[in-house]
């Protein structure tokens, strides 16, 4: 009688898993919204420490007195099996003053991705002028770790990585949406990133809602305003504009090539 007890047990259990695995539903197609979390603090305190000017110094501790520590900017990213595009949202407080120009606490970027051919199209706002970069897709050496997190309601897998040479990167991927996608040029892990974060930038992106539903070809449409360009001109356009602004001038190249 006991044997039996457990085989019953056992089978009901099998049955109930394999009713769960049956009414998993794995998205290819929906819209997430994302939030882009820039740490004006710690960033503005790396930029005064490298300034001799007093003027830096009175700035950004008026700032910490009356702005928050915080600047969160929130995007979209639609996708359809092999499609992306990511669209960042106008920001509210764009108005508000900030005492320094940094790309990197912006949203530069509205950006197409095909992931069946490997290649992008960006459309790329760098100070007054707007490009238009068509490129492959940055390949990205992800190493994927045992970590797990919860984001969105997703269950995603921590891996990491190196890009543009120096700067550490940070993902959680969820397979639970197969599509090797993920915000701006980020991709190349198996499922959907819905976190990014840039330790020594201060800079994070992370999901904050996910929408399973059909998404159309309106939804997806492909940037074509802007000066052409691939990543090699861009980089040479953008140095040769800073050649004269200093070690600034690789931090904002770094910035606007994210």
């Amino acid at each position: 009688m006991k044997q039996k007890l457990i085989i019953f047990s056992v089978c009901l259990l099998f049955n109930i898993s394999s009713l769960f695995a049956q009414n998993v539903r794995f998205a290819t197609d929906g819209v997430i919204e994302f939030e882009k979390s820039a740490n004006m603090f710690a960033i503005m305190k790396k930029r005064v420490e490298k300034s001799s000017s007093s003027y830096m110094q009175d700035a950004y501790d008026a700032y910490r007195k009356n702005q928050p520590q915080f600047k969160v900017l929130k995007s979209t990213l639609a996708f359809s099996k092999d499609k992306t595009l990511y669209t960042p949202i106008a920001d509210e407080n764009a108005s508000r003053g900030y005492f320094f120009s940094d790309p990197a606490t912006e949203q530069c970027n509205v950006t197409y991705t095909d992931l069946a051919s490997g290649m992008f199209t960006t459309q790329k706002k760098v100070y007054e002028e707007t490009f238009l970069v068509k490129d492959t897709t940055r390949k990205i050496n992800w190493k994927i770790t045992s970590e797990m997190r919860t984001i969105a309601g997703y269950e995603c897998r921590r891996a990491n990585a190196i890009i543009l040479d120096s700067i550490y990167v940070v993902a959680f991927y969820t397979d639970k949406i197969p599509v090797s996608g993920g915000p701006e040029s980020f991709t190349g892990l198996p499922g959907m990133i819905l976190g990014v974060a840039l330790p020594h930038e201060n800079i994070t992106w992370f999901a904050k809602t996910v929408t399973d539903k059909p998404v159309t070809a309106n939804e997806l449409k492909v940037p074509v305003k802007g000066k052409a360009s691939n990543n090699k001109t861009l980089r040479e356009t953008i140095n040769a504009a800073l050649k004269d602004w200093g070690d600034y001038a690789q931090y904002a190249l770094k910035a606007f090539l994210l």
